[in-house]
C-alpha cells in the first residue's frame, strides 16, 4: 500500500510525465512531417513515456480501491 504522504506527489509526477510525454509525441511527429529525423531522446521519451505514467497512474488507482475495500 501506498503511504498517503506520496500519493499526491506520485500523481503530480505522473501528470507531467503524461504531458511531457505527449509533447514528445507531438514533437516528433512535427519532426518527421518536415522529413527530419528526431533526436534520440525526444522519440524515448515519447516511447518510454506514456507507459510509465499509465503504469503509475493505474498502481495509483488500484491502491486507493484497495484502500477503500479495507476501510
Amino acid at each position: 500500500m501506498i503511504p498517503h504522504d506520496f500519493r499526491r506527489p506520485l500523481t503530480i509526477v505522473a501528470a507531467v510525465v503524461a504531458v511531457l510525454s505527449l509533447a514528445a509525441v507531438a514533437a516528433v511527429m512535427a519532426i518527421a512531417f518536415g522529413n527530419g529525423v528526431a533526436p534520440v531522446w525526444v522519440t524515448s521519451t515519447a516511447l518510454y513515456g506514456l507507459p510509465l505514467a499509465f503504469i503509475l497512474m493505474a498502481a495509483l488507482v488500484v491502491d486507493s480501491v484497495w484502500a477503500r475495500r479495507r476501510q
